[in-house]
């Protein structure tokens, strides 16, 4: 994979839409969500396995947040960083962030887990946008064999749901952005993520040459997610990326609305081909 499509698999595939439980609520505000106010901790006297296989209800229950991201792709010697801020709606998945590579700011929404990213005016014409177009819309359930679903930190936590006790380990406690956290190394079966499909579940083992995806986690004393972090190496092209997802300020407001349509471009088969 040449160093430049290093890039697109971190802005577009990184921030696939898919299962939304990531959130996290370490900003030091008031610790309220919509569900109601924070106790002293919903997860005393449970295993490691039960607190975070309810994670992902706990920190959707917030029904959205704040989100931060920081991620990494290296290919060829070559690094590309992305590092972005918004906000997400935790129940659907739909979210709206403004993030940063190479020097170039990118405004991305996700609605309805389709991707629409507005192309900096200097590259629209190199990426093949016709005239007058300045979004890009890319449906990542199309990008055949692109490891979208693998690549999603939101993706992945949702499948946490299904671990057991010899899946979670507990690294200890951490403070996280002024809130303390308990962390967690928890792998997650490759399988999960192909929903009943083998031949998607046999694809996604060869590429990633494992069956188990590495996820650490940092839950607060609510059991709701706070960060998460989770590398991978993608075979055969033999990319590595890190990408690390916070959420703080549970409860914020989050109206996600496609561009209009009249300024966007579908570029998903282009990519598919890519």
């Amino acid at each position: 994979m040449a160093a430049k499509r290093v890039l697109g698999v971190a802005t577009v595939l990184v921030l696939t839409a898919g299962v939304a439980g990531c959130s996290d609520g370490g900003d030091g505000g008031d610790g309220k969500t919509k569900g109601g106010a924070k106790g002293a901790s919903s997860t005393q006297g449970a295993s490691e396995s039960q607190v975070v296989r309810a994670a992902h209800r706990k920190t959707t229950s917030a029904e959205s947040a704040r989100m931060s991201l920081v991620s990494e792709a290296t290919a060829d010697g070559k690094t590309a960083t992305v590092r972005g801020t918004g906000v997400m709606d935790l129940e659907d998945g739909d979210s709206t962030m403004t993030m940063t590579a190479q020097g170039q700011k990118i405004e991305q929404r996700i609605l309805d887990g389709v991707v629409y990213q507005k192309a900096p005016a200097g590259q629209r014409a190199r990426l093949g946008l016709p005239d007058g177009k300045t979004w890009m819309k890319i449906d990542p359930a199309k990008l055949n064999g692109s490891g979208g679903q693998v690549n999603d930190p939101a993706e992945s936590f949702g499948f946490t749901e299904g671990v057991t006790d010899r899946d979670v380990t507990k690294v200890g406690t951490e403070t996280i952005d002024g809130t303390r956290t308990t962390h967690y190394r928890v792998k997650v079966a490759v399988k999960d993520l192909a929903k009943g499909d083998q031949a998607k579940a046999d694809q996604l083992e060869k590429q990633l040459g494992t069956s188990t995806l590495p996820l650490e986690m940092w839950l607060d004393d609510e059991g709701r997610l706070r960060q998460e972090t989770i590398e991978l190496t993608l075979a055969p092209q033999k990319v590595t990326s890190t990408t690390t997802l916070k959420f703080t300020d549970f409860g914020t407001e989050a109206n996600v609305e496609a561009p209009p349509a009249k300024d966007t471009a579908d570029v998903t088969k282009k990519l598919a081909k890519a």
